[in-house]
């Protein structure tokens, strides 16, 4: 049986130019289970072209809105029918627990293309009027023409899910696409281009090409014929494609990371907070942009509240998610590992109050145990950095003005939520944050209808919604003279 993924390009599995392949490494057992085409400035190449014919000359170039809409709602059904496969590939890429794509990232990816499906055949124009021309009347009005051809680069951590959030509104505004998945998880974004495929897309309308950033994902960034760039990642990747896109004048749409803060008022229910908190710091092992790990707990529960939260931490059990009773499996990778292990050392080292969990080192597998923090100050380098693990640190404040002064202290801005039972404080406190998502009593909610993204090092434009699908148009203004 063969283990190799290949390429998918307009409508075929094709090798890299080179015959070069990667291997991909169970974070369980730390053994290579199957291998990938490694991508070259070749493939990308050849991809994007394929992408461009559709986009100026092939049967794409003239499907309406209806049909585009048609599609993807077919491409809905067979995603959906695949949901177990979809979950098990991207739970068993990153030693995520099956349940939760079976729960979260496949309902949303479905959700995502009939969200798209409704704005296919609504993505309007408009008539405006004006003062005329030299003194003659005019009629002016816009379309909605689609950006071109789109490179998306997608991460790891929820690999079908943010593929969907990108595909589904491209292909609603009628682009064309060329889909570089993480080196980790190519597999739910190749099952997907062969779903498009059956559905009935036109071969080169979705293609994907599989292999390192350094040169797949810089050479879509690069390539004169892409003509927008939809990355989802690090801040430190998403600074690199804005210096090599903005010569180029390449639209760039960035979704960064986060050290989202979670604020516990005393007036909050007590034990729904708690059970928030965990699930904002633990879900996918803290592999979430949005994870909320800055927890702030006003000063007169914030003894209780920090062990109730370490209690909670202490409970998750940790091991190989495919068995039974286990809730938290490895990190996706080994240097993910290490990263998270040097940021529990530096909260020890900074004087940081360790309640639960600590620098792990087990024998085999890429695991973390889960982990909190007691008595830390904004200023620790586990309150500034994103560390992308099952890490939560607790602040404490005394007022609201100094909760908000507290949230808005960060270099990021993607979300935030408030803990509180006061519905006047709740509207206050969300109104001052400055992020892009705020969660009232519950973790900011990921929706297709709702618009997402960041503010500061946390991102530029949004995804989903109607504002994620106009972001692949572009609008262009006629005017005709009325004599």
């Amino acid at each position: 049986m063969d283990n190799t993924l290949k390429h998918f390009i307009e409508g075929a599995a094709v090798e890299s130019s080179d015959g070069a392949c990667m291997a991909l490494v169970d974070p369980i057992h730390e053994v290579s289970y199957a291998s990938a085409a490694r991508g070259t400035a070749a493939d990308v190449d050849r991809a994007v072209r394929a992408a461009r014919y559709q986009l100026k000359q092939g049967a794409w170039s003239g499907f309406t809105g209806a049909q585009r809409g048609l599609l993807l709602h077919r491409l809905a059904d067979l995603v959906a029918r695949d949901t177990e496969l979809l979950a098990d590939m991207d739970a068993g890429s990153i030693g995520r627990s099956p349940m939760e794509p079976r729960m979260m990232d496949v309902p949303n990816a479905v959700a995502n293309l009939r969200a798209a499906a409704g704005w296919a055949n609504a993505l309007e124009g408009r008539t405006i009027p004006n003062g005329g021309y030299m003194g003659t009347p005019t009629l002016s009005y816009t379309v909605r023409e689609p950006v071109g051809v789109v490179g998306a680069i997608v991460p790891w951590n929820s690999p079908l899910m943010i593929t969907t959030w990108k595909l589904a509104a491209l292909l609603a505004a009628g682009c064309t696409v060329v889909i570089k998945p993480s080196e980790e998880t190519p597999q739910s974004a190749l099952h997907v281009a062969a779903l498009c495929q059956e559905a009935g897309f036109p071969d080169g309308v979705v293609n994907v090409v599989t292999g390192f950033g350094e040169v797949v994902g810089r050479a879509l960034c690069e390539h004169p014929l892409v003509d927008k760039i939809s990355f989802t990642g690090s801040p430190e990747a998403g600074r690199e494609i804005q210096r090599i896109a903005g010569p180029l004048f390449k639209r760039v749409a960035l979704e960064l990371g986060g050290k989202s803060p979670q604020i516990v008022f005393d007036d909050a229910s007590f034990d729904d907070a708690v059970r928030g908190c965990a699930a904002g710091i633990f879900v996918n092992q803290g592999q979430v942009c949005a994870a909320g790990s800055r927890i702030l707990v006003q000063k007169g529960i914030a003894q209780r509240f920090a062990a109730a939260l370490a209690e909670a931490a202490t409970s998750v059990k940790v091991g190989d998610p495919k068995l039974p009773g286990v809730q938290m499996g490895p990190l996706a990778k080994k240097a993910q590992q290490e990263r998270v292990n040097r940021y529990i050392d530096a909260g020890i080292r900074e004087g940081a109050q360790l309640l639960a969990g600590g620098v792990a080192a087990p024998a085999k597998g890429f695991f973390v145990r889960p982990t909190i923090f007691a008595g830390a100050s904004n200023t620790m380098t586990i309150a500034r950095e994103e560390i992308f693990g099952p890490v939560g640190t607790i602040i404490e404040f005394e007022t609201d003005e100094q909760a908000i002064e507290l949230a808005n202290d960060s270099r990021y801005g993607l979300a935030a939520t408030v803990w509180t039972s006061s519905l006047v404080r709740a509207h206050k406190v969300a109104r001052a944050l400055e992020v892009g998502a705020v969660g009232v009593n519950c973790w900011s909610p990921l929706d297709a209808n709702l618009p997402w993204g960041g503010l500061k090092t946390s991102g530029i434009g949004r995804e989903g919604g109607l504002s994620g699908a106009l972001a692949y148009t572009e609008e262009k203004v006629i005017t005709v003279l009325l004599p």
